[in-house]
């Protein structure tokens, strides 16, 4: 489930997960959002890009397969909270309707930026190595 080489503590400078997390169970997002506060540098962004709402979609045909895939939907404030139960701070959030290129039932996406806190007395500038 997890990649088999995992970066180090505060190495990175962000996180992007571009609708990665919409297949992981919303029970199992404490785990990884407690990564995404692991890995960044102090002032070190995630960004979250997922599908708003609340429930699960099964699909079983999609991007031209047959194939069987869970889709989740999660509230944008739920999301933020777990995020700021690891210590990441939420910085901005967008949550867009379906334009009118998509399909209507793909419903609300949303974007959480978030950022890892910076130790009182420090700059940003004097964490990047």
């Amino acid at each position: 489930m997890w990649a088999k080489a995992k970066p180090a503590d505060g190495s990175l400078d962000g996180v992007i997960a571009w609708y990665s997390i919409v297949h992981t169970p919303p029970e199992l997002l404490p785990v990884v959002f407690a990564e995404f506060h692991r890995v960044p540098a102090p002032g070190g962004h995630p960004l979250i890009a997922f599908k708003a709402g609340d429930g699960l979609r099964h699909l079983e045909n999609a991007y031209g397969h047959e194939l069987s895939l869970d889709v989740y939907w999660v509230s944008p404030d739920r999301i933020a909270e777990l995020l700021s139960r690891t210590g990441l701070m939420v910085d901005a959030r967008l949550i867009r309707g379906p334009n009118e290129q998509e399909k209507p039932r793909q419903g609300q996406q949303a974007y959480l930026l978030a950022r890892m806190p910076v130790k009182p007395g420090t700059r940003v500038a004097d964490t990047i190595a």
